[in-house]
């Protein structure tokens, strides 16, 4: 069976924008998350953002498709181009059928629809532009990358929600497997506007602090919830053996392992059983051919929302059991805020980078570990070990579970697949 490697990473985050600068970022423990000031969100009862400081649309995407799209879309594209550029990968130079793209979407284009839906409330529906339908769609991202990039390989959009990252990569090493070399895949988001802050404070899941140290604190005793964020990570997945034969200049590990599951509940209900949760943790160290003492750490979910922290716990506890010591756990996020998609596929950028380092990072915004993580080796300060093995889980709202596992790279020969 063909192995799936990834071979590029381009990232649009709070932490940073682009790998290097966000893994600085994470390894310093700089905290990304403040007070948001686009507009007054008290009425949605929330203060603070991860907001992406730094990045320009216009040296990423040009005029001509500014006006045509929506702010999550210009993250794709970008963090798009940064890991094609990461992976010495450019589409145009080879088979278009060779390349795929499988993004991740959640909210979609909120920030262009709350601008129409102000045109159209405010001077009718002539103030509405074309380009609605196609800047808020939830494949606007991956339609535009793959006519950027000239990409005719399978296209696919998965919406789960936050778990929708993990998904993503999880359909493009099926996609490798099915044979498509080359599968660009993550995702970003971009839900800080009104509207989408309307959307999310129905659920209420959002952190009321004002000051960003008490905001979104996963598995911490004093958390109190969330701090939405923006951005991303988008990666190039990659046969294994073609990118040994081509030379990719580097591979930063491999999809060895994924599984999802469902709750089958409803998104108004708190998470109680995580029996589900468990269940995918397991499945995927058994597709990766794993037992839990051989996963180094794990990049939690971390949802900072003090009764889904104590049944993540729990799931992990369940997960793990009979292992010989405490999982180390992380959750880097408490640092740039929650970004829905772009939060789980962020989550498997940083596990790689902690691969090729050696360095486990810390649980972000962390203080005083909550008394239900017990049994949990909650990682407060950054650790140099060699790493080798790590899994990343994440939860979307609506019951969606969903586990990688990763692993570092192994050697490819010419008759490896």
């Amino acid at each position: 069976m063909r192995r799936a490697v990834v071979t590029g990473l381009g990232v649009v985050a709070p932490t940073g924008v682009g790998a290097a600068e966000h893994w600085h970022s994470v390894r310093a423990g700089h905290l990304r998350v403040g007070p948001l000031e686009d507009y007054d969100s008290s009425g949605y009862g929330v203060h603070l953002a991860g907001r992406v400081r730094g990045f320009t649309p216009e040296d990423h995407v040009e005029p001509r498709l500014l006006v045509q799209t929506d702010r999550w879309t210009w993250m794709s594209l970008a963090a798009t181009a940064m890991a094609l550029a990461d992976a010495a990968w450019d589409p145009a130079e080879h088979d278009p059928y060779d390349t795929s793209v499988a993004l991740a979407a959640s909210s979609g284009g909120n920030e262009f629809g709350q601008r129409e839906m102000t045109g159209l409330y405010g001077r009718g529906p002539q103030a509405v532009t074309a380009y609605q339908s196609i800047a808020w769609f939830y494949a606007a991202s991956t339609g535009q990358a793959s006519i950027r990039h000239g990409t005719k390989g399978p296209a696919s959009v998965l919406v789960t929600e936050a778990a929708g990252g993990l998904d993503s990569l999880g359909h493009a090493r099926r996609v490798v497997r099915r044979g498509t070399p080359v599968v660009v895949a993550g995702g970003t988001e971009a839900s800080l506007s009104p509207y989408a802050l309307a959307c999310q404070s129905v659920g209420g899941r959002l952190s009321p602090a004002r000051d960003p140290r008490a905001g979104y604190k996963p598995f911490d005793a004093a958390a109190s919830g969330y701090v939405p964020g923006e951005g991303g990570a988008v990666l190039v997945v990659e046969d294994a053996h073609r990118a040994a034969e081509r030379g990719a200049p580097q591979v930063y590990g491999e999809i060895a392992g994924y599984a999802a599951t469902h709750d089958a509940a409803s998104p108004s209900d708190p998470l109680s059983d995580p029996g589900q949760y468990a269940r995918a943790v397991r499945r995927a160290m058994g597709d990766a051919g794993v037992g839990p003492d051989e996963v180094d750490f794990v990049v939690a979910d971390g949802a900072g929302v003090p009764e889904l922290d104590a049944a993540e716990a729990q799931a992990l506890r369940i997960a793990f059991a009979g292992r010989a010591a405490p999982v180390p756990v992380s959750a880097p996020q408490g640092l740039s805020g929650r970004l829905s998609v772009g939060g789980s596929a962020l989550a498997v950028a940083t596990a790689l980078l902690a691969i090729r380092d050696g360095v486990v990072p810390a649980v972000g915004n962390l203080d005083e570990p909550s008394p239900e993580a017990y049994g949990l080796d909650l990682v407060t300060t950054p650790r140099e070990t060699p790493v080798t093995t790590v899994l990343v889980a994440s939860r979307g709202l609506g019951g969606f579970n969903s586990a990688m596992v990763l692993r570092a790279a192994q050697e490819t020969t010419g008759g490896d697949r």
